[in-house]
């Protein structure tokens, strides 16, 4: 039987197990992908396994976060992120390079290999045809290392696309309706691929702009087949030998699927504060808005600044408007520079950004005091934006550029005819931003600046935990929820000691100071806990803080793994009603030992035992009881 495209990856790469639903993997990488928010961590943890250099085919490390340089940390960062990869055969794209993701689709992403991210969005790189996942940076580090990745084999559920899409209405509505019908937490535990006669219709660039948010609704990640599309693409990035074909699979092989008629889709928004939170354009015209960003990993293509370049020539950006454009990489700005757009983009009154992540992680253009921001990004949780009553819309460049235009959410389809944009059969290349790994790493040394400290390492887990519920939240808390992201706390990533300091600073600005206090505890939560960014900061800080375990209703996938990477113990309620049963401040017992049978835990205060479950594997509740990946891995990585 024909399989598909993501089991036939899987299985070239697979080293331990086998592909069975729901049994653990364990697969080789191709190509590792930092960014300097995380990156700094990741390179930090290679250090400590005490390997002389990078054993996969690739790895890049990206500075495109931290780039707002307003004191010494970011910048020492970077001088640290440049020294150590030349000693260790990593390659370094310097800032202004461009995003990471869309920097790795032009130069290095290649059809049926893997790549492993130290940000969640890696799955971008789908579109071109690879298994692309984030991960915690410590994952990341030991893959650099040689070391196997081990994912649990998740469903393959299909989205086949019929028909093609009609003026004004692009790839990020794609994503949307799948959001729309699947919510945040609806592709937990699957691979998204897609097939069917309007796949052939989507450039690379618009697909990577759907596997990028697939990322949203908690898939492991998005996969598109390998095709004409796929070498156009790599032809005109000067890459055609790189291209390996992989069809589409047949329905029959996937475990679900979706079926999208892409000529009945209409513009979409995403409403405050969640990607899922998704309607017609039509439930939201007319609502007045302050400021339009376009960019980030989703929309900040040449084909995407383009289109808004066309949809401006000869125009006036609103005068109440503030509109930011962040182009996805130096090719892109370059090409808009070259052919004139870019002249378009200022002359109507945009603002043109660095080649960066920008507003997106909250590193500026926060919006005014509950302002309205309609952004072409792939997040719009609460307060990520830097403002915290802020309203963000997720949007198209198209819905973008209309809006911007006219002062309030607008129907792009009311502008008139769509301009018609064709793509250039060659784009500029030009690696003068790459810096490659020195010949002699021997004589490298590494520069450290003061901000940067060692990475803490969890002790040995005891036979049995004890501590009281430090904290009771509900369901969707996000990675931003427990360690913000913005220009405030983003230069605190490699100094674990400072940004424990505001673990769950939005949502109990108290819990630091009473969680060192208490000498650590539990957290209990509700569904989909720790979704959104691949961060392990938010283990790894709480972990500083001395947190023994979380109980939730059920975690994101990139989470679990990252509390278990740091010891943390990661249960799930047996039954979810069992929430009710704790409160701020309940002593709770746990004994290790039960992890291996049915694991328990023991409410001390109010006297009653509660029964938990947990999706483990052998291998990661011996990471547990190690108290965590890097105690587990030194001895396993020669």
């Amino acid at each position: 039987m024909k399989k598909s495209i993501s089991q036939r990856i899987l299985e070239d790469h697979i080293v331990e197990g086998v592909f069975e639903k729901g049994t653990e993997i364990g697969v080789t990488i191709d190509q590792t992908l930092t960014q300097d928010s995380t990156g700094t961590l990741a390179y930090l943890q290679f250090e400590a396994l005490n390997i002389s250099r990078v054993k996969t085919k690739l790895s890049v490390a990206y500075i495109d976060h931290n780039t707002l340089q307003t004191d010494f940390r970011n910048a020492d960062d970077h001088k640290y992120l440049q020294s150590v990869v030349q000693k260790y055969g990593v390659i370094l794209s310097k800032a202004g390079n461009g995003i990471c993701h869309q920097v790795h689709l032009e130069h290095f992403a290649r059809p049926g290999w893997t790549l492993l991210g130290s940000d969640s969005h890696t799955t971008t790189a789908g579109g071109m045809g690879m298994i692309a996942i984030g991960a915690g940076g410590l994952d990341v580090a030991v893959a650099m290392a040689g070391g196997l990745y081990y994912l649990k084999v998740p469903d393959i559920f299909g989205i086949r696309l019929d028909g093609q899409l009609q003026p004004f209405v692009s790839a990020k509505d794609v994503i949307l309706e799948i959001l729309r019908r699947l919510g945040v937490k609806g592709g937990a535990n699957k691979i998204l691929e897609y097939f069917g006669e309007g796949v052939e219709t989507l450039t690379v660039p618009e697909r990577a702009t759907i596997t990028n948010m697939g990322t949203e609704t908690g898939a492991t990640t998005s996969v598109f087949p390998s095709d004409k599309s796929t070498r156009t693409f790599l032809n005109s990035q000067r890459r055609v030998e790189d291209w390996v074909e992989f069809e589409a699979a047949t329905e029959s092989v996937f475990d679900d699927v979706m079926v999208i008629n892409l000529n009945e889709l209409e513009p979409l928004v995403a409403k405050p504060h969640s990607p899922g939170n998704v309607i017609p354009i039509s439930e939201v015209e007319g609502i007045v808005v302050d400021q339009v960003c376009i960019g980030s990993c989703t929309n900040s293509s040449y084909k995407d600044l383009m289109t808004v370049a066309l949809l401006l020539k000869g125009k006036k950006i609103h005068r109440d408007v503030s509109m930011t454009i962040s182009p996805g990489s130096r090719q892109v700005l370059e090409m808009l520079a070259r052919n004139g757009a870019l002249a378009e983009l200022i002359k109507s009154g945009a603002r043109i950004l660095e080649a960066a992540c920008g507003p997106c992680i909250g590193m500026g253009q926060a919006p005014s005091t509950g302002g309205v921001s309609v952004r072409t990004f792939n997040r719009n949780f609460k307060g990520r934006s830097g403002t915290s009553d802020a309203l963000v819309y997720l949007a198209s460049p198209e819905v973008a550029a209309a809006t911007a235009l006219r002062g309030v959410i607008s129907d792009p389809r009311k502008l008139g005819e769509q301009p018609d944009l064709k793509l250039p059969k060659s784009f500029i290349v030009n690696n003068n931003f790459f810096v490659y790994p020195s010949k002699k790493p021997e004589l490298i040394r590494i520069i450290r600046g003061p901000n940067i400290k060692p990475v803490p390492i969890n002790k040995k887990l005891p036979g049995k935990l004890k501590g009281e519920v430090l904290i009771k939240i509900s369901d969707n808390i996000t990675t931003d929820h427990i360690v913000p992201a913005g220009a405030k706390i983003l230069p605190l990533r490699s100094n674990i000691p400072a940004i424990a300091k505001h673990v769950f600073e939005q949502v109990d600005p108290t819990f630091a100071d009473r969680a060192r206090e208490k000498k650590g505890g539990f957290i209990i939560a509700g569904e989909n806990y720790g979704q959104g960014s691949s961060r392990e900061h938010a283990a790894l800080a709480p972990m500083y803080l001395g947190v023994k375990g979380v109980i939730a209703k059920s975690f994101s996938r990139i989470h679990v793994s990252n509390l278990v990477n740091y010891g943390i113990l990661p249960l799930v309620f047996n039954n979810s009603s069992d929430y009710e049963k704790f409160s701020v401040g309940d002593l709770l017992e746990f004994y290790i030992s039960t992890l291996d049978e049915a694991p328990e835990i023991k409410n001390i205060t109010k006297q009653i035992i509660v029964g938990t479950v947990h999706n483990l594997s052998a291998r990661q509740i011996l990471i547990l009881k190690s108290g965590g990946l890097l105690n587990f891995i030194k001895t396993r990585i020669v």
